[in-house]
């Protein structure tokens, strides 16, 4: 990752000049990128009311007219390459992380060169998951990762294995206070998001990484030894096995088990927090417990951030936007306010978590989690793998039903 040592930004005063001393925000269309020394952003509605408050204060600082408009998030991506192929682009945009290897592909954002006191406020996992080809394409501002989430009056002590989860979990199954040993998603098509911890821990891996520290589409993990060796370690908890693990629980009722009191432990994410709340479940949070003996069992980590579209007329003004605006503290918690998802400022972080005791749990059971992969290949893996790993829960031979899956995988991606 290339990060610069001193701030850069050029060009700016002279453009601030010359531009047009006004404030904008609130639009509610996308009629497309701004001409001349203005700013267009791109956001969803949930964050604008946020975006916009820092949008007015960057054109009044810069004396130049700064316009928010709003895209629906599940839209954003597309129609953003859909807009900078016709030539009217926002300049910056809010948007995932793992849009990154497709985004740049597509040519579509600009690296961004986050000064050294900047990057040192945030996560340091967050800047290499926005990092491709060891360039930095955006600047994160929040995290989230799943967890385990324990009925603390059912199951007081957080397991420290997964087999000290199983065996609560089943005296608790035994003596008739659960139906459930675990709520894990599974489904009949699988669930590979959630099944990565269990995966991981057993020694399995999906992508390896190049010199850069970019996932390498050539290395694919998933019919190695070690991923097949980690499926028959999840075999053991499968139908034909202890019967944790079973493909009738979904995500149609997996939160559901959890608030009736029907399990003890459920792998959650931060949207079953509310919920969870308005059960009156008393719960605790931790990190997913990994195999004893085993490596850790490592959640993918998913980073909203903001990005700055290539080819844009203003690329110092958006470029300082997102170096300066999108790493402020303020900012930062007032998308908190709105949207409250786990903060990789550490600054914000600790001023959240000091009033919410659930993000500094969260945060806390992400440590060992790895950023989802970023390559455009990724969107290969998802139905293959699921259905392997779903068919091994369900009996099928580990070692068949794996490389299978790798072959398909490597079919769809061209290596």
């Amino acid at each position: 990752m290339r990060i610069r040592s001193a701030p850069a930004i050029t060009g700016i005063a002279a453009i601030a000049l010359m531009a047009t001393a006004c404030t904008g925000g609130g639009d509610s269309d996308t009629e497309g990128g701004s001409a001349g020394g203005g700013l267009t952003i791109w956001t969803d509605a949930e964050r604008a009311e946020a975006v916009e408050a820092a949008a007015d204060e960057f054109a009044e600082a810069n004396g130049i007219e700064v316009s928010v408009d709003t895209v629906a998030f599940e839209d954003m991506q597309g129609d953003v390459l859909n807009a900078h192929q016709a030539g009217n682009a926002p300049d910056v945009f809010i948007g995932a992380h793992d849009w990154t290897g497709n985004l740049v592909r597509n040519g579509a954002v600009q690296p961004i060169e986050l000064p050294q006191d900047k990057a040192a406020l945030l996560d340091e996992t967050s800047l290499e998951a926005m990092s491709f080809d060891g360039q930095l394409f955006g600047v994160p501002y929040s995290q989230e990762n799943l967890f385990l989430m324990r009925n603390a009056e059912l199951a007081p002590d957080a397991p420290e294995t997964f087999e000290e989860l199983v065996e609560t979990g089943t005296e608790l199954k035994d003596a008739g206070d659960v139906d459930e040993v675990l709520s894990m998603a599974v489904t009949q098509e699988g669930d590979p998001y959630r099944m990565n911890l269990l995966f991981t821990s057993g020694g399995g891996y999906l992508f390896g990484r190049d010199d850069t520290g970019t996932w390498d589409p050539t290395d694919l993990g998933v019919g190695t030894d070690e991923s097949i060796e980690a499926m028959e370690k999840v075999a053991e908890y499968g139908e034909e096995g202890e019967g944790v693990l079973r493909r009738s629980i979904g995500l149609e009722n997996d939160a559901a088990l959890f608030y009736d009191g029907d399990t003890a432990f459920f792998v959650a994410g931060p949207w079953n927090l509310a919920d969870a709340q308005e059960a009156g479940i008393d719960y605790e949070i931790s990190a997913f417990p990994g195999f004893e003996g085993g490596g850790p069992a490592s959640p993918y980590i998913g980073y909203q951030s903001f990005f700055v579209t290539e080819g844009s007329e203003n690329s110092a003004l958006a470029e300082e936007f997102v170096t300066n605006y999108v790493t402020d503290t303020d900012f930062i918690l007032s998308l908190y306010e709105i949207d409250p998802r786990t903060p990789v400022q550490t600054e914000a972080l600790e001023s959240v978590s000091a009033d919410d005791a659930d993000i500094a749990a969260i945060a806390e059971a992400g440590a060992d989690g790895i950023p989802m992969p970023s390559i455009p290949e990724m969107g290969e893996t998802w139905q293959p793998l699921g259905v392997a790993q779903a068919d091994i829960i369900g009996g099928a031979d580990p070692r068949e039903a794996m490389e299978a899956a790798a072959r398909t995988i490597s079919e769809q991606i061209g290596e």
